[in-house]
């Protein structure tokens, strides 16, 4: 058995693929995927990689569109990305536990707009009955959340990487949620994720460390983000938050080792689940309330930055934007989106 079937066989862990590419989704699903997700990055790669299965749908939305801009063809070529992957995954949709939702991201430009962001959201929602919407877990996003959540949207806060940005998005799902209830409206069928980026937290404090011209346990590095799921899980079994959480941005074996037996998500890259599938020292038990060794924690706690995530009270909303890898993560989308965008530019202005 591939060890991450067996993961979702033994326990109410699930994992998404960290992709909409529509052959690694369609192998995901035959050995336990149950969602998947896109961002800027990974919808750029797969255009620039699978371009042929895209050609025909871009070029007829130029000629239907005659005087859309380069951003409208985008946009409307990343809304057929996600309804594509939506379809595929619409077999195992089951809108009372969220399986089989697709993901898409709203635009990385609106970080500082709430109402560009949830509008954006209510229209994506409405792509298919298996969508979620993703959007940053900045001050503008923490309201954007609120009203989506309010108009019935399952969202996925992405850019998200500490406690306090976690903590803010759950609770203002629940005054959307709880919105809703006091107006009559249902929540079944919404679904909210949670997503906390636990590489890039690692990735970010490795960066911060080399400017600080000192040395930690590199062990240490690597669990950082694991750390700060651990510490949201335990917060999140004690207040009965509606969110599930969702683990992201893998880079080694603790970031699914150490997060297993919860009903919670793994969202992980094509080609780091066959890194896991192939890894016969992984261990697939209840490990989600398995504390870190002290050491560890003590040598994280010397970081700033770690600080800043592992303490619920440690950041504001206006200082989420702010944060070292919320700036390094929406420049990397930005960069991506307009990457995306030069391809469709190559498609509408022919070269001389």
């Amino acid at each position: 058995m591939v060890k991450l079937k067996e993961m979702t066989e033994k326990f109410p862990t699930r994992f998404w693929n960290d992709s909409c590419n529509v052959d690694e989704l369609t192998s995901a699903i035959s050995y336990g995927a149950t969602g998947a997700t896109t961002n800027p990055v990974i919808a750029k790669t797969v255009l620039a990689e699978d371009f042929p299965r895209y050609k025909g749908f871009i070029e007829k939305a130029i000629q239907d569109n005659p005087e859309a801009t380069e951003d409208d063809i985008a946009w409307l070529t990343l809304e057929h990305m996600a309804i594509v992957g939506a379809k595929i995954l619409e077999p195992i949709f089951d809108p009372k536990t969220g399986k089989g939702r697709l993901s898409i991201q709203t635009n990385t430009k609106y970080y500082r707009n709430a109402k560009k962001l949830y509008t954006q959201a209510i229209e994506f929602n409405k792509l298919a009955p298996n969508i979620q919407v993703k959007m940053p877990a900045t001050k503008a996003g923490i309201i954007a959340f609120e009203e989506a959540t309010y108009n019935g949207v399952s969202i996925n806060a992405t850019v998200c990487f500490s406690l306090p940005q976690v903590i803010a998005v759950s609770e203002a799902v629940e005054k959307g949620l709880k919105r809703r209830e006091s107006e009559g409206k249902s929540n079944d069928g919404i679904n909210p994720v949670i997503t906390i980026m636990v590489g890039r937290l690692d990735d970010w404090l490795k960066i911060a460390i080399a400017k600080e011209e000192r040395l930690i346990a590199p062990s240490a590095l690597d669990y950082a983000g694991v750390a700060v799921f651990k510490k949201a899980y335990k917060i999140f079994k004690e207040r009965k938050y509606t969110s599930l959480l969702l683990g992201a941005a893998y880079r080694n074996i603790w970031h699914v080792e150490e997060l297993i037996g919860a009903e919670l998500i793994h969202t992980i890259p094509y080609k780091w689940q066959q890194y896991y599938n192939a890894t016969p020292q992984l261990k697939i038990e209840n490990t989600i309330e398995r504390e870190l060794p002290k050491e560890i924690l003590d040598d994280l706690n010397t970081l700033p930055d770690f600080v800043k995530a592992y303490n619920e009270d440690a950041m504001k909303p206006e200082e989420f934007e702010h944060y070292g890898p919320t700036r390094r993560t929406l420049l990397q989308f930005a960069e991506a989106y307009d990457d995306l965008v030069k391809i469709i530019r190559g498609c509408m202005i022919a070269k001389a």
